[in-house]
C-alpha cells in the first residue's frame, strides 16, 4: 500500500467500495476537543494507497461511511443527515432521513445495494429501524417496533427477499424478522439448543446466504430465508469478531465464512486459520473478500475449478499436461510430444486450451497469465478449425485488467468483475482501452468524453455537473448555450423543460418536426402557465396550436370551444354546437344547441350552414309531434326517411305537410313517394296519385319500380303514357315486346330495333323477329 498511516485502522472509521472501488477513512473522529487543529480529516485512497483527496471535516457527528453503485460516498451524520460527496470529496447533495431519526439520533447505519439502488438502514436511539432502499428516489419506511427491546439488538443485518428489503436482529438469543407490518420471531433451522446468545451475523454479497456467531463460539451456516442450513462449525472462540464476511464465487457450491479478530482469521468452511501481522479490514466482494491492512492490500478468494486442475501437484488433467508440453517444447524437449500425444489421444486438446484459457483469466500474475496463453496458443495450432474468439477475447481483456491494477491506477478488479474509469477520472486510460477493445464510438469514446466535458465545463464555472451539464449547478444560462450543440431534439427538449425554459423547447420540438415532442411541450405549457397566457403563447406557434386543436378534438372538448371563442373563430364554434347536439340526450337540449349552432352561423355569415341548421331544427320538433303523435319512432332520421316512413305508414296528409314546409323538390318528392307506395304494395294509392297531375319524373319509373317489385300487371298500365323516346324500353320492361317492336319501326331507329330483337326468342316471338327484320331490311334500302 502507498499511504502512510500512522493510524491504526481500528482508530479510524473505515468504508471501502466494492469491485476494487475506492477507500474512505474519517481520522480522528473519537475526538472531543473542538480545536480547529484535531478537526477529524476525511481522506479517500485508491485501493493500492493513493491519495485520491480529503478534506477537513466540518460537519456533524459521523456515524458511518458507505459507498454508492456509482461510487459516491455517503456520510451518514448522527442527527440522520446524509451526506453525498464523489470520491474527489466534491459535495453534490444531502438529504435527511426523517424527524423521528433527527429527534432520536443514529445509534447505527448500514449502506446496503439491492436490484432498487443503494438503500441506507438506520437504528435510532429509540431502538426503531428506519430505511430507504434507494436514495436516490427517496421513500421512507419505518420498520415495525420489536416488543420490549429496551437495549439496542446484539447485531443486525439487511435481508433482500423476493425483492422485498426486510431486516434481521438478535437480542439475546432469539431473532426477530422485520417487514414492512410485522415482526415475527424466527428460529434457524437445525440450531443447536445451547448455541448461545448471537453475537454477530453476516448476509452474502448476493444476500441469499446468512451466517451466525454465538457467544459460545457457535457458527451457523444457512440460506437467508431461514428455512435450510448449509452447515454448522464451532470455533472454540468466545470472544465476539470484529468482522465477519462470506467469502463465495459466484455459480460455486464452496460456501466459506472468513472470521475475523484482533489478529486472527478463520476461514469456516474449510476449517484455515490465519495469523495476521497487523490490524486489517475486512471487504467483502462478488467472489471473494479484499483485506486491507496499514502495509497490504490481500484478496482472499476460492481457488477456481480450471486453476485447481493445472497447478495441483501431479495433475493428470488435459490443461496440466498441455502446460507442461508447452514448456518443454521452448526446451526444445520431445518430452512435448509424449505430453500432446496423451492429450490427443484421449481426445482431449479442445478441452486442454479452454482449460488454459480460462485459468488465465483468474490469475493476477502478468507472467503465470502469459504463460498460459502460450499453452494455449500451442495447443490450438494441433486442432482443425478451433474459434479463436475465446483466446482473442482472453488476451483483450487481461491487457485492460493489467492495466488496471497498476498501483498507479488502483482498481484490483478480478475477471468476474469490470472497471467503470470514467468515475476515477481516468480518460486517457478509458479512451485507449475502448479503442483497443474496438467498441463502437456511440459505447465507447462518445460516452468517456461526455463525461469529460462535463468535468471540464464544472470546473470552469464551479458547482456540479449533472447530464444537463450546465443545469446541475444553477448556471442555466450556460446550459441553454450548450444545448444549442446538442443535435439531437428528444435530448435537447426534456433539458429545457427541465429548466424551466418550456417556449424555447416548444420552438425546438416544432423545428424537429415530431408531433410527439411538440405534444409532450404543450401539455406541459398546459399545466404550467394560466389559460389565457398558455392560449397566447399558442397563438405565436400555428403549428402547436393546430396540433392542441387535434388533441382538443379527441379529448377536452369544452376547451376547444374556448380556443375558438379567443379567436372569434364563429363558423367553427357553429360547427361545434352542432356536433355537441348530438351528444345531448333530451330534444331540448339538442335544438339549444342547434340554436347556438345558428346564431354562430349568421355571425359567421354562412347562409347555407344557418338555413341547414334552421331546418334541422324544424324538423327535429315535427319529428318529436310525429312521434308523439304516432307513438313510433321518428327522431333523429333525415327528412328522406322521415317523410318515407309516413307514407310507408299511410300518413300521406302529413307527407304532404314536410314536402311543403321543407320546399322538397318536385323529382325527389315523386321518386320517394312512389318507392314507398311500391314497398308497402299500394298500388291503388300509387295509381292514384300518378293521375293527380303530370309526373315530372315521367311514367319509365312507374314502370321500373312495379318491375322491381314483380307486378308487371300494375307496370302494363303506365307503359303506354311513357314518353315515345322512352316507350321501347318501357314495353320491354313489361314483356310486350310485340308493341316495343312497332313503337321501333314508327321511330325508324334500327338500334331500338336491335335492342328488341335481342330480346326476342325463336320459339315465342319469331312473328316479331320477322316484322323486325323486315323493317331493318326496308330502312337499309333507302
Amino acid at each position: 500500500m502507498e499511504w502512510s498511516l500512522k493510524e491504526d485502522l481500528r482508530d479510524c472509521l473505515v468504508a471501502a467500495a466494492p469491485y476494487g472501488g475506492p477507500i474512505a477513512l474519517l481520522k480522528n473522529n473519537a475526538r472531543k476537543e473542538k480545536s480547529p487543529g484535531v478537526r477529524p480529516l476525511l481522506e479517500i485512497y485508491s485501493a493500492s494507497g493513493l491519495l485520491l483527496a480529503s478534506i477537513p471535516w466540518k460537519s456533524g457527528q459521523l456515524v458511518q461511511l458507505g459507498w454508492t453503485a456509482s461510487e459516491d460516498l455517503l456520510c451518514i451524520q448522527e442527527d440522520g443527515t446524509i451526506l453525498v460527496y464523489n470520491l474527489f470529496c466534491e459535495f453534490k447533495r444531502h438529504f435527511s432521513m426523517g424527524n423521528e431519526v433527527l429527534q432520536n439520533h443514529v445509534l447505527e447505519a448500514k449502506v446496503f445495494h439491492t436490484e432498487y439502488g443503494t438503500g441506507v438502514a438506520i437504528l435510532t436511539g429509540a431502538h426503531r429501524f428506519s430505511l430507504t432502499t434507494n436514495i436516490d428516489d427517496l421513500k421512507l419506511r419505518r420498520m415495525p417496533e420489536v416488543p420490549g427491546l429496551q437495549k439496542p439488538p446484539s447485531c443486525w443485518a439487511v435481508l433482500s427477499q423476493d425483492r422485498v428489503t426486510i431486516i434481521l436482529l438478535a437480542v439475546g438469543q432469539d431473532l426477530y424478522l422485520l417487514d414492512n407490518t410485522s415482526c415475527s420471531v424466527v428460529t434457524p433451522p437445525g440450531m443447536s439448543p445451547s448455541a448461545g446468545a448471537y453475537l454477530q451475523m453476516a448476509v452474502s454479497f448476493n444476500y441469499r446466504c446468512l451466517a451466525l456467531f454465538t457467544d459460545t463460539g457457535y457458527i451457523w451456516m444457512g440460506l437467508a430465508t431461514l428455512k435450510e442450513k448449509l452447515c454448522e462449525f464451532n470455533s472454540s472462540i468466545r470472544s465476539p469478531p470484529k468482522q465477519m464476511v462470506w467469502c463465495m464465487r459466484p455459480q460455486s457450491r464452496q460456501r466459506a465464512v472468513v472470521v475475523a479478530w484482533d489478529r486472527q482469521l478463520m476461514v469456516v468452511g474449510n476449517s484455515t486459520e490465519f495469523v495476521l501481522d497487523e490490524d486489517s479490514y475486512l471487504v467483502p466482494e462478488l467472489d471473494g473478500v479484499r483485506i486491507l491492512s496499514r502495509t497490504s492490500h490481500e484478496f482472499l478468494h476460492e481457488i477456481p475449478e480450471a486453476s485447481q486442475e493445472i497447478f495441483k501437484i501431479a495433475s493428470m488433467a488435459p490443461g496440466a499436461l498441455l502446460l507442461e508440453a508447452q514448456k518443454e517444447y521452448e526446451k526444445e524437449s520431445q518430452k512435448a510430444d509424449e505430453y500432446l500425444r496423451e492429450i490427443k489421444d484421449q481426445k482431449l486438446l479442445p478441452e486442454a486450451v479452454s482449460q488454459c484459457i480460462e485459468a488465465a483469466g483468474y490469475e493476477h500474475e502478468p507472467d503465470t497469465q502469459k504463460s498460459l496463453l502460450r499453452a494455449a496458443s500451442f495447443g490450438k495450432c494441433f486442432i482443425d478449425k478451433f474459434p479463436a474468439e475465446s483466446f482473442v477475447h482472453m488476451c483483450q481483456d487481461l491487457r485492460v485488467l493489467n492495466a488496471i491494477r497498476d498501483y498507479q491506477i488502483g482498481i484490483p478488479l478480478t475477471f468476474t468483475q469490470y472497471p467503470l474509469l470514467v468515475l476515477r477520472r481516468l480518460y486517457p486510460l478509458a479512451i485507449r482501452i475502448c479503442e483497443y477493445l474496438r467498441l463502437s464510438e456511440i459505447q465507447g469514446v462518445s460516452r468517456i468524453l461526455a463525461h469529460w466535458a462535463c468535468y471540464k465545463v464544472r470546473r470552469q464555472l464551479g458547482g456540479w455537473p449533472s447530464r444537463s451539464l450546465g443545469w446541475g449547478w444553477g448556471r442555466s444560462g450556460w446550459a441553454v448555450v450548450l444545448l444549442e450543440y446538442e443535435p439531437r431534439s428528444g435530448e435537447q427538449v426534456p433539458l429545457l423543460l427541465k429548466m424551466k425554459r418550456s417556449k424555447l423547447a416548444l420552438s425546438k420540438a416544432i423545428e424537429s418536426g415530431d408531433t410527439d415532442l411538440v405534444y409532450t411541450v404543450v401539455l406541459l405549457l398546459k399545466n404550467e402557465l394560466n389559460r389565457g397566457t398558455f392560449f397566447m403563447t399558442l397563438q405565436n406557434q400555428p403549428v402547436a396550436l393546430s396540433l392542441y386543436r387535434q388533441f382538443c378534438k379527441h379529448q377536452e372538448r369544452e376547451t376547444l370551444k374556448d380556443l375558438y371563442n379567443q379567436d372569434d373563430n364563429h363558423q367553427e364554434l357553429g360547427n361545434f354546437h352542432v356536433h355537441s347536439s348530438y351528444s345531448e340526450k333530451r330534444i331540448e337540449g339538442r335544438v339549444g344547441a342547434l340554436q347556438n349552432a345558428l346564431d354562430e352561423y349568421y355571425k359567421a355569415k354562412n347562409e347555407f350552414a344557418a338555413k341547414a341548421t334552421e331546418d334541422q331544427i324544424k324538423l327535429l320538433r315535427l319529428q318529436r309531434h310525429l312521434q308523439e303523435d304516432f307513438d313510433k319512432p321518428y327522431l333523429d332520421l333525415s327528412l328522406h326517411d322521415t317523410v318515407s316512413n309516413l307514407i310507408l305508414d299511410g300518413h300521406h296528409k302529413r307527407a304532404e305537410q314536410l314536402y311543403r314546409e321543407f320546399k322538397i323538390p318536385d323529382k325527389r318528392y315523386w321518386w320517394l313517394k312512389i318507392s314507398a307506395l311500391a314497398n308497402r304494395g299500394d298500388w291503388e294509392e300509387m295509381e292514384k296519385f300518378s293521375k293527380s297531375k303530370k309526373s315530372p319524373i315521367g311514367y319509365l319509373p312507374f314502370v321500373e319500380i312495379s318491375v322491381k317489385h314483380h307486378n308487371r300487371y300494375e307496370a302494363k298500365k303506365y307503359a303506354p303514357r311513357v314518353t315515345p323516346e322512352q316507350r321501347v324500353k318501357a314495353f320491354v320492361l313489361v314483356g310486350d315486346l310485340d308493341q316495343a317492336a312497332d313503337a321501333a319501326i314508327e321511330h325508324k331507329n334500327e338500334t331500338e330495333m336491335n335492342f328488341v330483337l335481342s330480346k326476342c326468342t325463336a320459339s315465342t316471338d319469331a312473328a316479331v323477329a320477322e316484322k323486325l327484320n323486315r323493317a331493318r331490311a326496308q330502312l337499309l334500302k333507302k
